[in-house]
């Protein structure tokens, strides 16, 4: 019989904050973490917005030799980590460190580390090439580092599905947990693409939002004048445990994992299924894998991006997978607060619904003015509402069609 998994400890880097705390008073509070770009000149960038971490001091979690050794993915999964520990109120002297894994994916991985070198490389060849450039840029640095920096020695993964990214390694994680591949995983995932380069890429594909004038306001999940989504940074880390463990040594518990499913729209490169076909599957594996009735959802954290096909594709795939029900639910997109932060959005968000489950409320949609027709579910807008929730589901969704998807269950 699979074994039952809590998570029992959580951890937030976003633009809302530098910690859970900030991260929920500012979610609760509809706050925006959407600003005019400071880490870079962008004078002649289409594209002048961004969500990004502010005021983050790598030297509080590692020393000051070894933070410049380190990208920004490493630094972020390893601060993140600290407070997952912290929060999870965990012992890791008296674990089994063969049962303690570590999944952190990413979608592109240490890129500002790519940039750098490849600059350094063409102005002045070889030579200035960092020999620290392979290990820091590749995807799975994060992951290393963590397990290097706690000493960590059970699996040790790192998944790259784009905007599921974060999503996809809780819900393996779930699963390595359940079939005793191990007692504890800490599983998430970290995104650092606020760089000159990615921003360019994604102004290219016409996919962000060009609202520079009010970069607050830029991020409009389900409304009518919605024009893209906001690229973010961030990492989002929760501690994943079986249960028994959990109960034996006291954790605090934020929700039971029930469910997970995953899909694949097998359709086009970066545009979703005009059918909602993938993420309909996706919901409905989940469902299934929780063995409840789609009724027994109350809330779901939806992927909602902002971008003119997404959020009328996922509405189309909810009311598919859930009928009239789909009208009873409550549903929100917490980027239009924190932006897109691609690779680690699934896992931020998974760790925002585990917290609004804990804290019996529901963030809200924010710049939800004139809600698009084709829209029409009930997206909890401008204001944080009180709201029992027993079960919740949490979307992630990305290119190349890969799609993924969590039940979160009250635990009592």
């Amino acid at each position: 019989m699979a074994r039952r998994v809590v998570i029992t400890g959580i951890g937030l880097l976003t633009p809302l904050g530098n910690n859970y705390q900030e991260n929920w008073e500012h979610l609760m509070k509809g706050v925006s973490g959407i600003d005019i770009i400071r880490g870079f000149d962008v004078s002649n960038f289409p594209i002048k917005i961004a969500g990004e971490v502010k005021g983050f001091n790598p030297e509080s979690f590692v020393d000051k030799k070894e933070a410049r050794k380190y990208s920004k993915a490493m630094l972020y999964s390893i601060a993140t980590t600290k407070e997952v520990i912290e929060t999870s109120k965990i012992n890791l002297d008296n674990e089994d460190n063969t049962r303690v894994g570590v999944v952190i994916g990413s979608g592109i991985g240490g890129l500002e580390v790519w940039e750098e070198n490849h600059t350094n490389f063409i102005q002045y060849g070889i030579k200035k090439v960092s020999p620290l450039f392979v290990p820091t840029f590749i995807i799975n640095s994060a992951s290393g580092a963590v397990s290097i920096e706690y000493k960590l020695k059970g699996p040790n993964l790192s998944i790259s599905t784009a905007c599921a990214t974060g999503l996809h390694s809780i819900g393996e994680s779930y699963r390595m947990i359940q079939y005793d591949d191990a007692d504890l995983i800490f599983a998430g995932g970290v995104e650092t693409a606020v760089t000159a380069f990615a921003m360019a890429g994604f102004a290219r594909i016409k996919a962000l939002s060009t609202n520079n004038d009010e970069p607050k306001k830029a991020s409009r999940p389900f409304d009518k004048n919605r024009d893209g989504f906001v690229m973010a940074e961030g990492c989002g880390i929760v501690l994943l445990e079986e249960l028994e463990h959990a109960l034996k040594r006291g954790a605090p518990i934020y929700s039971e994992i029930v469910g997970y499913g995953k899909s694949s729209d097998a359709y086009h490169i970066t545009a979703p299924d005009p059918d909602g076909f993938g993420p309909y599957l996706c919901m409905a594996n989940a469902i299934k894998d929780a063995k409840i009735e789609p009724s027994a959802i109350d809330y779901i954290n939806a992927h909602g991006t902002a971008t003119p096909y997404n959020d009328v594709i996922e509405t189309m795939a909810i009311k598919k997978c859930f009928g009239e029900h789909a009208y009873k639910l409550k549903v929100s997109s917490t980027k239009s607060m924190t932006g897109h932060m691609l690779g680690a959005t699934g896992s931020v968000e998974a760790a925002y619904t585990a917290l609004m489950i804990k804290n019996v409320c529901i963030a809200p949609t924010i710049n939800l003015i004139e809600q698009d027709p084709e829209c029409d579910l009930d997206y909890v807008p401008n204001k944080a509402i009180s709201y029992n929730i027993n079960y919740a589901m949490t979307n992630s969704f990305g290119f190349g069609g890969t799609n993924a998807c969590i039940i979160l269950k009250k635990f009592v």
